[in-house]
C-alpha cells in the first residue's frame, strides 16, 4: 500500500513539472498557443436544483428506497418535499397500473413541470417557510 501511495505522489509531482512550460523555448513542447480556461461552470438555477434533488429522492421512493426522514435530511425544501410526495403519489398510480417505465417517465415529467412552476418567481424572497 505504501509503495503505491509513494508511486502515486512521484507520478502527480512528475506531471506537475512537466506541466510547468514557462521556462521552456519556443519549439521545444512550448505550450505557449494553447488557452487554458479557469472559468467556473455555471452555477445551477433554482428549477436545476429542484429537478435534480426531487428527482433523485422520487426515483428512490419508487423504487422502494428506504424510509429517508424528514425533507431536511434530505437536503430538501418545504417547497421541494412538497413536490417529491405529489410526484411519488402520482408515480406509485402509474406503476400499478401501467408499469415502472411509465411511473419513471411521469417523474421526469412532473418533476421538471412542478420545479418550473414552483421557482418561476425565483427562490424564496423572505424565508423558505413562506413558498
Amino acid at each position: 500500500m505504501l509503495v503505491v501511495l509513494v508511486l502515486a505522489l512521484l507520478t502527480a509531482a512528475a506531471a506537475v513539472g512537466c506541466g510547468n512550460s514557462r521556462s521552456r523555448e519556443a519549439g521545444s513542447g512550448d505550450l505557449s498557443g494553447v488557452t487554458v480556461s479557469s472559468a467556473s461552470p455555471p452555477v445551477p438555477s433554482d428549477v436545476e436544483l429542484c429537478v435534480s434533488a426531487v428527482g433523485y429522492w422520487a426515483r428512490d421512493a419508487l423504487d422502494g428506497g428506504d424510509a429517508y426522514g424528514d425533507y431536511q435530511s434530505m437536503g430538501l425544501s418545504n417547497r421541494q418535499y412538497d413536490i417529491l410526495r405529489e410526484v411519488v403519489e402520482a408515480a406509485r398510480a402509474t406503476q400499478r397500473g401501467q408499469g415502472a417505465r411509465s411511473a419513471e417517465q411521469l417523474i421526469d415529467r412532473r418533476v421538471r413541470e412542478e420545479c418550473a412552476e414552483r421557482y418561476r418567481d425565483g427562490g424564496p424572497s423572505t424565508g423558505p417557510w413562506q413558498r
